[in-house]
């Protein structure tokens, strides 16, 4: 919770990256808020209080999880909604003219995000997800301690760069210290 609050404000596309963890961990606890505790909340030296917050908000999510039938898979809907309004931002900041630092960072990963895409089994509903899924994959696979080519890590490293370039403006969007182009 005191994680997923400070990426939510600070980067979108780590919030959502993180918060896709969560729903792992929820399906990897099977929904049981007593296995949560102990593979998570217990191990935050915290107040009593906090942890008690951190519960409740893991017991919220099992809840919205259980009742969007995201048991085996798929994410929250407010988190599509998330990645909705970035594409919707990306797909503004590409046309914009005022634009040209992240048209340039979109130009250097589009090879890769199309690559990627047409590799992948799945079906994304627009090249932001695919980037987001595709770091979601290679954040596995490192934990995993797989060995990873050289040009995967490139490729990922674009998906990092775009993604990064448009939770900047997303973040200035919402702050109102930008407006939408």
């Amino acid at each position: 919770m005191i994680i997923a609050q400070e990426k939510r404000k600070t980067n979108i596309a780590e919030f959502i990256l993180y918060m896709w963890q969560v729903e792992d961990l929820i399906r990897a606890s099977e929904f049981d808020l007593g296995r949560v505790d102990d593979i998570v909340i217990r191990k935050f030296d915290l107040p009593p209080e906090t942890l008690g917050e951190i519960r409740t908000w893991y017991a919220n999510l099992i809840t919205l999880m259980a009742e969007e039938k995201l048991v085996e898979r798929g994410h929250m809907s407010f988190l599509n909604k998330l990645i909705r309004e970035l594409t919707d931002l990306h797909l503004r900041l590409i046309q914009s003219p005022e634009e040209n630092k992240y048209q340039q960072i979109y130009r250097a990963a589009h090879s890769n995000v199309k690559s990627f895409m047409e590799k992948s089994p799945e079906t994304y509903s627009s090249e932001i997800e695919a980037c987001l899924t595709g770091l979601y994959g290679y954040l596995m696979l490192r934990l995993k301690q797989t060995d990873i080519s050289r040009e995967t890590k490139e490729a990922m490293t674009s998906f990092s760069n775009l993604l990064a370039a448009l939770s900047t403006r997303f973040r200035e969007v919402e702050e109102g210290s930008k407006k939408l182009p």
